[in-house]
């Protein structure tokens, strides 16, 4: 049977149809293929964006080194937390989205974080550091847009106990007070493979002195204090507090003060704590011996200035007499007999012309006075007229007991084989004859507060009255007391000082360092002497030293 073909125009209508019907055809799969890749790519995406709230991405690896004491307890570390954030290209409802958030996060402000919500920003963050059950909370939201990141926190665990020394950081982890500032780039560096920095802190005396110079500021009403322990071999600081305090896992919820470093922020005229160093310059400048004195029987006045006892002998005082009354008339003399230049000379020496170098960020330099001339020589050496931290009056009151060696103080605990690098700074037979005179003052002098049973403590009270609107406020002082022990053989040393402490029935209305700072002194003492090892003096055998070698550097 043969085909009919269709005439030619029938044909060729024919081949266009099949043309027309082909291209159609084509069109459509290209369009469906583009929808359905298209559907594809936002399955995907809501599924990441859905899966990514309830569900906590991988842990980051942690950024900073745990800061541990001298004996590894910890001190800082990170824990890793969970961060809420949101790619509002996704929030289907930003209102609807934020009322729900702000029911589980009601510290957020719902409009301002309805904002953030309908940015069409693909990153916003919106809280972080949740806790376990609000990320349960906002899991069990399930809405598409949000997302939990694994981030790192610092934590705390001993909280107030050593803030002022640690520090705190920010939101992502950078140091902004204390250790944590100072060595902020240390801590962070990989190469140190994770191991912790070793603070010379012993937290068990950390805690003693917090909580004693707490007391103290309650029982005195002062608005605040201050102490250190300090190692007078190693220049090891042992503890540091200062009071008020603050909790660094959340320091901005204290006010601003509490923050502030007392030990070494703060500088103030020490009192009479500064005639430790004018004895021993007078003695080590061979200007005096000590069965040499000064007539204190009269005021000296000097200009506009008199210079008088708080409780005067009114006679001629031998060199220790002068120490241990605490004669400012004495010490006058002692120091217009040094000179001027050759006082400010050993002071510099002492470390007390200059900010000290230490691991801590918050360090304050010195307050000078504009000129010194021979009524500045007086009033200094009775620690009026010139400004220090508590930690330089530390630090140069040990070289006055070790052996006459200034010690660079460190916050980081040092290694027991290498050397201390240390400077003459008096000789070794002046220190020995200032830790008979500091035993005096505590045994028969000013001091006496500060003795501990079986731990003889020899020190120097030290009382200066603040200064306020260019004059001196009798009511307002600064009471101090610097102890070391055993006072023969010092080991350590502990400074204490109140700011403003209030007189009370106990003190027979007395704010001075001998009432209030010496018998704190005393209390911390006797708590952490047995935890340092020392055996008391009635069990004592003599033996060698365990303290460290010394290399003495610059000779003087």
């Amino acid at each position: 049977m043969r085909t009919r073909r269709l005439p030619y125009p029938h044909r060729a209508v024919a081949v266009r149809r099949r043309q027309r019907a082909m291209l159609a055809a084509g069109l459509f799969a290209a369009a469906f293929a583009t929808v359905v890749m298209r559907l594809f790519v936002i399955a995907t995406e809501a599924q990441q964006v859905a899966t990514t709230a309830p569900v906590r991405s991988a842990a980051t690896t942690l950024t900073r080194a745990d800061i541990v004491d001298r004996d590894g307890r910890l001190l800082a570390t990170e824990v890793p937390v969970d961060a809420l954030y949101a790619d509002a290209r996704h929030i289907w409802d930003p209102k609807e989205a934020a009322a729900a958030l702000v029911s589980i996060l009601p510290e957020l402000d719902e409009a301002s974080l309805e904002r953030k919500l309908s940015s069409g920003l693909a990153f916003v963050w919106i809280k972080r550091d949740l806790t376990p059950a609000q990320y349960a909370q906002v899991r069990s939201l399930g809405i598409a847009g949000l997302g939990v990141r694994r981030e790192t926190k610092r934590v705390y665990p001993v909280g107030r106990t050593a803030a002022h020394v640690v520090g705190f950081v920010d939101i992502d982890n950078r140091g902004l007070a204390g250790v944590e500032r100072a060595l902020d780039q240390r801590l962070r560096d990989p190469a140190r493979g994770g191991a912790p920095l070793t603070l010379s802190l012993d937290l068990r005396v950390q805690h003693v002195v917090a909580d004693e110079l707490a007391a103290a500021s309650e029982e005195f009403r002062a608005v605040g204090a201050t102490g250190i322990v300090l190692d007078v071999h190693s220049g090891e600081v042992l503890a540091m507090a200062s009071v008020p305090d603050f909790d660094p896992n959340h320091p901005a919820d204290s006010p601003a003060e509490t923050r502030f470093n007392r030990a070494t922020l703060g500088v103030y005229e020490m009192g009479s704590t500064f005639k430790t160093f004018t004895t021993a310059m007078a003695l080590d400048a061979g200007v005096v011996t000590i069965r040499d004195g000064f007539d204190a029987s009269q005021p000296i006045r000097i200009g506009r200035f008199t210079i008088s006892d708080y409780h005067p002998e009114a006679r001629w005082l031998s060199v220790p007499e002068i120490f241990q009354y605490s004669s400012n008339i004495g010490s006058a003399r002692m120091a217009m007999a040094t000179g001027p230049e050759r006082q400010r000379a050993y002071l510099s020496r002492f470390g007390l012309l200059s900010a000290p170098a230490i691991e801590i960020a918050e360090v304050a330099p010195p307050l000078l006075p504009p000129q010194w001339g021979p009524v500045e020589t007086m009033t200094i050496s009775f620690g009026h007229g010139l400004a220090v931290s508590p930690l330089q009056t530390a630090t140069a009151m040990a070289a006055m007991v070790n052996g006459g060696l200034m010690i660079p103080p460190t916050i980081l605990k040092r290694s027991p084989e290498g050397p201390v690098r240390a400077k003459r700074v008096i000789s070794e037979d002046v220190s020995a004859s200032m830790r008979t005179l500091l035993r005096l003052v505590v045994s028969e002098g000013t001091g006496g507060k500060a003795d501990v049973i079986g731990y003889p403590v020899g020190g120097k009270t030290g009382t200066a009255e603040k200064a306020q609107g260019g004059r001196y406020a009798r009511k307002a002082l600064l009471s101090s007391f610097v102890g070391v022990f055993p006072a023969l053989q010092p080991r350590y040393l502990v400074l204490v000082l109140l700011d403003e402490p209030q007189p009370t029935a106990e003190t027979h209305g007395y704010a001075t360092g001998g009432w209030t700072a010496a018998p704190t002194c005393g209390r911390i003492i006797a708590r952490i002497a047995p935890m340092l090892g020392l055996i008391p003096e009635d069990q004592a055998v003599a033996g060698p030293s365990d303290g460290p070698q010394i290399a003495v550097v610059n000779d003087q």
